[in-house]
């Protein structure tokens, strides 16, 4: 895949690592509760500017929710949600969102009754046609994901689940972005298609796009993490370097109940 550039436009065990670049994305004591349901128990993150943050854990940890509670979905009750030093913990997703940050939900958010171009416009804000959106950030994005300009004028609906998956990212990258958050890129994808996903991020890194990602397939954090939290009963139990985690199979054990 080509490296084109695109246009202009925890609280941690005692294993972590420090992590020497600042932090984009921070939080700090982060409770939520959804309805009568306490979700998260005091959650401390930290996202590194410029570099792939992977967020761990098994079944009902609080990974998905610490998402949502990040992009003001669900509002913390408690502590601080903080991005480039701005608290954002009571803003609206609108908010959030002008801010530089894109979601991609687990199940996608795709609206399969709109084209492929019907999606990508719905996410440009600074276009209200097709023919007003960024031409060479189009061409950049077509590099990474062929299908949509393949499928350009076809019912989202009709795509497979890896051309969903590649349309989501992609229309959250439609216009610049300073922050990247995606729940469980890799689910149901199959192996050549997860290549294509982690040279999609790679390169979105290369540009200076921080990406925090949930994710399940422990190979797949491995190749592209750089830094990893592992969540536990709605806290973070462990946060360090993704290759010093990798190279611990006893930690993963422990923590995941597998190893990579």
């Amino acid at each position: 895949m080509s490296a084109a550039r695109p246009p202009e436009g925890a609280r941690s065990s005692e294993r972590s690592e420090e992590v020497s670049t600042k932090p984009l994305l921070e939080l700090h004591g982060v409770h939520t509760h959804i309805a009568a349901y306490h979700i998260l128990h005091g959650v401390d993150l930290v996202v590194p500017q410029g570099q792939v943050t992977m967020l761990l854990g098994r079944n009902g940890a609080g990974k998905s929710t610490t998402l949502r509670t990040v992009m003001g979905l669900w509002h913390a009750s408690q502590g601080s949600v903080v991005l480039g030093g701005k608290d954002i913990t009571a803003f609206a997703t609108p908010q959030i969102a002008g801010l530089g940050v894109a979601y991609v939900p687990e199940n996608m958010g795709v609206f399969a009754d709109l084209t492929v171009k019907e999606n990508m416009l719905l996410a440009a804000r600074s276009a209200k046609r097709a023919e007003q959106m960024d031409a060479a950030r189009l061409q950049w994005i077509y590099k990474m994901f062929p299908a949509v300009e393949k499928f350009w004028n076809h019912p989202a609906g009709k795509l497979s689940g890896g051309q969903k998956q590649m349309l989501a990212v992609a229309r959250a990258i439609v216009e610049p972005r300073e922050l990247l958050i995606v729940d469980e890129p890799s689910k149901g994808l199959a192996p050549a298609i997860i290549d294509n996903m982690i040279n999609a991020f790679a390169e979105l890194k290369a540009q200076g796009v921080t990406i925090l990602l949930v994710e399940q397939n422990l190979n797949f954090a491995r190749r592209l993490g750089d830094t990893v939290a592992v969540m536990d009963n709605g806290r973070v139990v462990h946060a360090g370097r993704m290759d010093a985690f990798a190279a611990d199979a006893q930690l993963q054990q422990s923590l995941l109940g597998l190893a990579i």
